[in-house]
């Protein structure tokens, strides 16, 4: 077996002898180490950075090959800077500006996610870095000219935590790993509290008993023994939480949990060597037990509170069924699928990726992602999105979205981008908690040197019940815990909360303004009216022209084929398309025509009167009569005059800032029953209305959906983005309505004031309860047992009243 070689005579990272006119050297275990040439300096400097010196301390033989002068560990992270690893897990946002979606391991509480992700921020290329709490996913974004993915990776292990690429099935098997790991800890925290607690009995009957100095002492070392495992094993986790904030200068909620754990500990093994005094193991086998469960139930709630926005990554299916040029069918895994494809999507089957139907009409449920519980019918040149389940016939289906560039995908980083952002109120919880913390601390040196005056054999009982009884955990979880499940329980119902103040902003609203087409109407003519004449049936002239204007590509001719089913519609022949006129057809042997009156303009068109701004007629004609007349407008949205009473019930006022005629818009401001409306705007003078109304004291939400409404969406305190609407209209909406409800708007500021208000009584007893329990604990009255107690339930009726948003 070689041994490293001696620094002076050879490299010390490949052994080989360093030329006489080299002068290359690295700092390793604390010494200066010499190298043969500028790459081992390099790999040698990258191991000691990225915390794997202890390679040069394990390692019992020089490497033989190139690949072997790399740790394993060091390669492994390398491999994701590879553009093809990257393909399934990184967003292209624009050129070298790239985003990762990561799952962090060895997150306890809300100091972590501080620590990562100001270490991160402070790293030159990183442009943003964000982690939720509730999922444990980190976003990070970075240019990729100035840092690579496995330096960002290497940054966080070195804190002493784990990241690697999300997928959701990876994240299940690490929460299920975590899970255990917890259970285990729990389960030895109760047994060793169980068994000390059966010997305390004998401590406190002991004087009335007449309990014997020497089999007072045995049961101390009883105590003791049976102790160690809760405070080695079970507790290690505080420990390490602890550590992590001193290192880095910050004090985190496991900083006085620890100090109490240790100092009850250090003072009871020195009760125990001296035979004599009180011992606090009973006190702290039970306070590490509450902890651990009072942690387990919060991170099963926690997990509950994300399942639904976990559910979206969970419906993309792991292999898939594509079909070659010959039509021959072949299950082939996800990540083998590339743009262009056709899939073969069975009864049943879930959709891999983004695609158009090229081939068979099935019904699709999208419900997951919209909210919307009815299937959605699909047919050729419909799009079908990732995640949505076919229902009833096969369907083919052309790919052009994977991976990060699918609906589903984007919906899943507007939801971690809400949920990573902190809202005023939880920003402000994690500030006091810090400044809690520290004066606690302060308060404990105190209040201990005051009882070591007044009576020395009670002041480690006093800071035990101190530490534990004031331990903020309660005022840390307030806010995150209620907006997680409300953010949960919106998503639900296809409302997607894309940035962090949305509910609170929700919760002040006093006016909601509408955009018109496409929000309170449904953005695309529909057929409103048949009127036929020559005695023709209205069903079979809409079937004809059906079928003619599936030869078209005109706007309109969607509002034809919407209306009646492929299944259904004729076969045309010698379709002839006339540009600004429309088209004709040979239909059952008999030639049709549908347009406009120049289309076939040496017929007598009928006169038709009463039609609403904005409506048009598309005529049906044969050669010699004409024999119906469609009249096609926008249509109101279901459901919009019930929002709007709901709204003023609520008193909220409410208008329209639209771009359409007036007339138009006064029409359908009629229909919903909204008195005040402005028409004809361009998106400065919408933006500038907006203005006036805040100017005025209103607090604003936005509805709208165009590219037009995206600086309007962007100038309100609060906005909702229709799903249905233009890519910049729902990056600038603060929430995006998934679904085509309009509904979900009076929910979701009933929502946000029902969570603003939970936040605000979790504040007020995590406020309460640590102002009265101080004193309590300062002064003797409250046992550490009972501390314990206390700051579990606390916490515990923190997470049980956010619940209640779910």
């Amino acid at each position: 077996m070689n041994k490293p070689p001696d620094m002076e005579a050879a490299c010390y990272h490949c052994g080989l002898p360093v030329p006489g006119n080299t002068h290359f050297h690295a700092s390793i275990l604390g010494e200066r180490r010499r190298m043969c040439c500028h790459g081992c300096q390099a790999v040698a400097e990258s191991i000691v950075e990225n915390g794997l010196e202890s390679y040069y301390q394990h390692r019992t033989e020089l490497p033989q090959t190139a690949d072997e002068l790399v740790p394993e560990e060091l390669r492994q992270l390398e491999l994701y800077d590879h553009p093809e690893v990257q393909k399934s897990f990184v967003h292209d946002e624009s050129g070298d500006v790239l985003e990762a979606s990561l799952i962090l391991e060895g997150i306890t509480c809300a100091a972590c996610i501080w620590l990562n992700e100001r270490h991160l921020q402070q790293l030159d290329g990183v442009v943003s870095a964000s982690i939720n709490y509730s999922s444990h996913r980190a976003r990070v974004r970075w240019d990729d000219r100035k840092i690579r993915l496995s330096h960002i990776l290497t940054e966080i292990r070195k804190l002493g935590y784990h990241a690697h690429p999300f997928s959701a099935q990876q994240q299940e098997a690490v929460r299920e790993q975590q899970r255990r790991q917890d259970f285990r800890r729990l389960a030895i925290a109760g047994l060793s509290a169980a068994q000390v607690m059966m010997v305390a009995v004998a401590f406190y009957a002991g004087p009335a008993q007449g309990l014997e100095p020497a089999t007072e002492q045995l049961l101390r070392w009883f105590s003791l023994v049976m102790t160690l495992p809760a405070m080695i094993y079970s507790a290690w986790p505080f420990y390490q939480s602890a550590w992590r904030s001193i290192t880095h200068r910050s004090v985190g909620m496991d900083v006085p949990i620890s100090l109490g754990l240790v100092t009850g500990f250090i003072g009871s093994v020195w009760v125990t060597f001296q035979g004599q005094g009180i011992v606090y193991y009973d006190t702290l086998t039970m306070l590490i037990f509450f902890l651990l469960a009072t942690r387990y139930l919060e991170r099963h709630a926690r997990e509950k509170s994300v399942e639904a926005a976990e559910n979206l990554h969970r419906l993309i299916p792991p292999m898939a069924t594509r079909l070659d040029e010959q039509q021959q069918a072949s299950i082939v895994p996800l990540h083998d699928l590339r743009v262009g494809d056709t899939l073969l999507i069975k009864p049943g089957e879930a959709i891999a990726g983004d695609g158009v139907v090229t081939q068979g009409e099935s019904q699709v449920d999208e419900a997951l992602l919209t909210g919307e519980s009815h299937p959605v019918p699909k047919q050729p040149g419909a799009y079908v999105y990732a995640g949505s389940v076919n229902y009833e016939s096969p369907l083919q289906v052309k790919i052009t979205g994977l991976g990060e560039q699918t609906v589903i995908a984007g919906i899943a980083r507007l939801l971690d981008r809400a949920q990573a952002e902190k809202p005023r109120l939880a920003r402000v919880a994690d500030q006091v908690a810090i400044y809690f913390t520290t004066v606690l601390l302060l308060a404990v040196i105190v209040i201990g040197l005051a009882w070591w005056w007044i009576a020395s054999e009670r002041c480690f009982e006093i800071i035990l019940a101190v530490l534990v009884v004031s331990c903020p955990c309660a005022l840390s979880l307030a806010a995150p815990a209620a907006f997680a499940a409300a953010g949960s329980h919106l998503v639900g119902r296809g409302v997607l909360l894309t940035r962090g103040h949305a509910l609170e902003s929700l919760a002040r609203v006093t006016h909601v303004v509408f955009d018109k087409t496409g929000t309170l109407t449904m953005g695309h003519p529909r057929i409103t009216n048949t009127m036929t004449y020559q005695g023709a049936d209205a069903s079979e002239m809409l079937r004809i022209a059906a079928s003619l204007e599936q030869a078209s590509e005109h706007p309109l001719a969607r509002s034809f084929t919407d209306a009646v089913p492929a299944t259904e519609r004729y076969v045309v022949l010698e379709a002839n398309n006339q540009p600004g006129r429309g088209l004709s057809g040979e239909v059952l042997g008999k030639r049709y025509f549908i347009g406009n009156m120049a289309l076939n303009s040496q017929l007598v068109y009928p006169e038709i009167a009463g039609l609403e701004p904005g409506a048009s007629i598309v005529w049906l004609s044969d050669a010699q009569q004409v024999l119906a007349a469609f009249v096609l407008a926008d249509t109101m949205r279901p459901g919009v005059t019930a929002l709007i009473d709901q709204l003023k019930a609520r008193k909220i006022a409410v208008s329209i800032l639209s771009g359409d005629t007036a007339s138009s818009v006064q029409h359908f401001a009629a229909i919903a029953g909204i008195g005040d409306w402005q028409a004809g705007l361009t998106p400065e003078g919408k933006l500038t209305a907006l203005r006036d109304m805040q100017q005025r004291g209103d607090v604003v939400a936005m509805v709208g959906d165009g590219i037009n409404d995206a600086p309007v969406l962007a100038g309100a305190q609060v906005s909702f983005a229709m799903g249905n609407g233009t890519q910049m209209a729902r990056a600038s909406g603060d929430i995006v309505l998934l679904g085509e409800s309009l509904q979900e708007i009076e929910h979701a500021l009933a929502t946000g004031r029902f969570t603003v208000s939970v936040v605000r009584q979790n504040f007020t007893w995590a406020l309460v309860y640590n102002a009265v329990a101080l004193p309590f604990a300062a002064t003797g009255l409250i046992a550490p047992w009972m501390a314990a107690i206390g700051m579990s339930v606390s916490s515990l009726i923190v997470i049980l009243n956010a619940l209640r948003l779910r």
